[in-house]
């Protein structure tokens, strides 16, 4: 009688010691939900730092980066499933501007802000505005 008990009692330590390693391997949020927590509480870096980011889709796709050029500018680009540039916003020394492009890819709305141009970046503050057929409409201040 001695021998079954010893046995079931060493099997239930021993299930109950796989269970607690395998809570410990899960990530955080799986781990917190198999606690019985409604959120995980996992602390956030108070500040994430690199020269690039770029976020991914479950195809391994990139969908959008952000990063600093080698001028100093800042650019977000937002990429389609084919990896496509479908938006793009920068932001440098000399202004910024936004750039939207259709589904043919041509430039959609422009909007530049800079308040005084250059032979390198000629165009001051304005929106451009480009239809289907192509024609153009430029609003500036």
């Amino acid at each position: 009688m001695k021998a079954p008990r010893l046995a079931l009692a060493l099997t239930v330590a021993n299930l109950a010691l796989l269970m607690f390693v395998l809570i410990r391997l899960l990530p955080p949020s799986a781990n917190a939900m198999s606690q019985g927590l409604a959120e995980a509480q996992v602390e956030a870096a108070p500040v994430l730092r690199g020269r690039a980011l770029e976020l991914f889709d479950e195809e391994d796709r990139v969908r959008a980066r952000i990063n600093v050029e080698p001028d100093g500018e800042v650019i977000l680009r937002l990429l389609d499933e084919n990896g496509t540039i479908r938006v793009k916003l920068g932001a440098g020394e000399s202004g910024s501007g936004l750039l939207l492009l259709d589904e043919t890819t041509e430039p959609g709305v422009q909007i530049i802000a800079r308040r005084t141009g250059s032979v390198a970046t000629p165009t001051t503050t304005s929106m451009t505005l480009q239809g289907a057929d192509g024609r153009r409409r430029v609003i500036t201040p």
